[in-house]
């Protein structure tokens, strides 16, 4: 499993990410909104529309559903207003989590994210209290279908990728921020199909978890993913395949 995105590889052996359909474009459409309201409408000048629309197209969004959001950014329609936070804690075992939010309410939505730390037995922290043992880069999930590790490898190498990693069908492709444009474009040129492309935090260092703590975590970070405020959990843990492959039995 990647020990770098080691919560998206669990969702989809879930199944929560096809369950959540509806969360999922309310997350994404508060993307769209916000990459418009800040960098403008034009995909081609603004780079994080540009992923944002990418990744619509990958959850299957309709067209007119990335328009209205688009719009709503650059406010040639009405619409809420979201502000982007950062929050980190701790959870069960000591795991370090990163919590990205979009929310229309601030005070809501660090009230949610705190009652659901202290629910699940962690503990939500001061800003720069695990981000530490991160480092945001890109990451890039290439479908593995009709495509190999090493074809992924030739199209991103040149262009700045520095890990591939293969999860339940999908190549994880993490670069440097600096290089995230750069291998996007490598995989459109080389005609891969990418569902998701977006900046995330990548532990430097895995922490180990078993037995009842395992549980304990998915339980927090499926709490924590849950809230309609919440765009993206991040998390240094790290499970063994059979512990894992034992509690989604």
């Amino acid at each position: 499993m990647s020990g770098h995105s080691k919560w998206s590889t669990i969702k989809r052996k879930k199944g929560a990410v096809d369950s959540a359909r509806a969360k999922v474009f309310t997350k994404l459409i508060r993307e769209l909104t916000v990459a418009a309201r800040e960098g403008g409408g034009d995909e081609d000048a603004n780079p994080r529309l540009r992923s944002a629309v990418q990744n619509a197209r990958g959850a299957n969004m309709p067209q007119d559903t990335v328009q209205r959001a688009i719009r709503r950014g650059t406010g040639d329609e009405p619409g809420a207003v979201y502000e982007s936070s950062v929050y980190e804690g701790y959870g069960p075992a000591g795991v370090a989590i990163i919590v990205e939010t979009l929310a229309d309410n601030k005070n809501r939505a660090v009230s949610e994210v705190r009652h659901a730390f202290t629910k699940h037995n962690g503990n939500l922290g001061e800003k720069g209290a695990v981000s530490w043992m991160f480092e945001q880069k890109g990451l890039i999930e290439v479908v593995g279908t009709n495509v190999s590790e090493e074809d992924v490898m030739l199209a991103v190498m040149d262009a700045g990728g520095d890990d591939i990693q293969s999860a339940e069908g999908i190549y994880e492709v993490v670069c440097p921020l600096e290089s995230f444009e750069a291998v996007k474009r490598s995989l459109d040129e080389a005609g891969m199909t990418y569902t998701q492309a977006s900046l995330a935090w990548i532990p430097q260092n895995l922490l180990e978890v078993a037995g009842e703590d395992i549980e304990k975590i998915i339980r927090l970070l499926d709490a924590l993913d849950d809230l309609d405020d919440v765009q993206k959990v991040f998390s240094n843990f790290d499970v063994k395949e059979e512990e894992l492959a034992k509690l989604l039995a």
